[in-house]
């Protein structure tokens, strides 16, 4: 009995989003339809399935995405950050992921690998609140929710959504990387916090952003511009799927469009990194914090390569990260379609 109640409330998102569709369209569709008129109907169905959501309830959706997605990957972030600043985290000892996971937890623990998490945890969910609300606004603002493929508008929604997400991320995603330094100087998010501000001021928490904005609007664009294309690609391929939007569409369109945008970002990322840890345990300060000047300095002191260390660990953090991301605020906007619909019925 334990195993059919659990199963009912997996199952119950996506059976509220098919029982939905046919409440919207007077039932499924017919049996005798040319299958042009099928495909089309499903195309209609997926861009009708969460209508009446509001502001405030995209970004609940969000922020439990956004607190699921990096909690779960965080380790794998560390990874990333140590591997990006070896001239502060041991040089040549942790060239690969696997090298620097492993001398991560015969260092410093199991518990070695979630230093900073804190920092993250008080980033993301506010972060990915605002990044969801702005991007599904955006989107529907630009035509995004329209029948058909609109590639651009789901691009530029999503690059204007990160632009106000990061402005609220990066304060944290600076602490969170200071954090995760193997000789990082810090004890804790406030030691941290207040070490920053009274050393660099707080000018310190915002020296990458315009950087980070740099790096997270192709990535962004890329990202969401492929995951909605996957999700109707998968649709067309599929159409048993396309009229509840299965979760393993959610899971593999997901994975692919953050795997693709995190891997062609890289040298972004790393230039990031270098900015939000300078000066911190040995690490080089740079005079021009410009994208280009940095970017000069690192190919010039360590080569070109440099500037695609840490590719694999990202990669292996935006995948999966992405996959979780999708699929959860998906769910959860389900979750809040059928109260929503559930609270209309209770008023008629």
């Amino acid at each position: 009995m334990a195993e059919g109640v659990a199963g009912d409330l997996r199952e119950r998102p996506f059976l509220a989003q098919r029982e939905h569709v046919e409440n919207c369209y007077g039932g499924t569709a017919n049996a005798s339809a040319s299958p042009v008129t099928v495909l089309q109907q499903q195309e209609q169905d997926r861009d009708q399935l969460h209508d009446g959501l509001g502001f405030r309830q995209w970004m609940l959706a969000g922020s439990v995405a956004g607190m699921v997605e990096h909690m779960a990957m965080f380790p794998v972030d560390l990874v990333k950050t140590r591997m990006q600043m070896l001239q502060c985290a041991g040089g040549a000892a942790q060239r690969s992921v696997y090298e620097a996971f492993f001398a991560i937890l015969m260092k410093d623990g199991p518990l070695g690998l979630y230093r900073g998490i804190g920092a993250m945890g008080l980033g993301a969910g506010p972060a990915h609140a605002v990044y969801f609300a702005a991007y599904e606004t955006l989107k529907e603002y630009l035509g995004g929710n329209k029948s058909g493929h609109h590639p651009f508008a789901h691009a530029l929604a999503g690059a204007g959504a990160t632009i106000a997400s990061d402005a609220v991320f990066t304060p944290m995603d600076v602490v969170k990387q200071r954090l995760q330094l193997v000789h990082s100087p810090y004890n804790g998010v406030l030691d941290c916090i207040k070490k920053t501000m009274k050393e660099e001021g707080f000018s310190a928490f915002y020296k990458s952003y315009r950087t980070t904005v740099v790096m997270n609007i192709p990535f962004t664009a890329v990202h969401f511009a492929a995951y909605e294309a996957g999700k109707k690609v998968l649709g067309d391929i599929y159409p048993d799927y396309a009229d509840e939007e299965h979760l393993l569409m959610h899971i593999t369109a997901g994975g692919a469009a953050g795997a693709l945008a995190s891997a062609v970002t890289t040298p972004l990322d790393v230039i990031k990194t270098r900015l939000q840890c300078q000066g911190v345990c040995g690490a080089d300060r740079y005079k021009n914090s410009s994208v280009l000047a940095v970017a000069r300095n690192i190919v010039k002191r360590e080569g070109p390569g440099a500037l695609w260390r840490g590719m694999r660990p990202r990669v292996l953090f935006h995948t999966p990260a992405a996959a979780i991301c999708w699929s959860t605020y998906e769910a959860g906007k389900s979750l809040l379609q059928q109260w929503n619909d559930d609270q209309r019925l209770s008023r008629s």
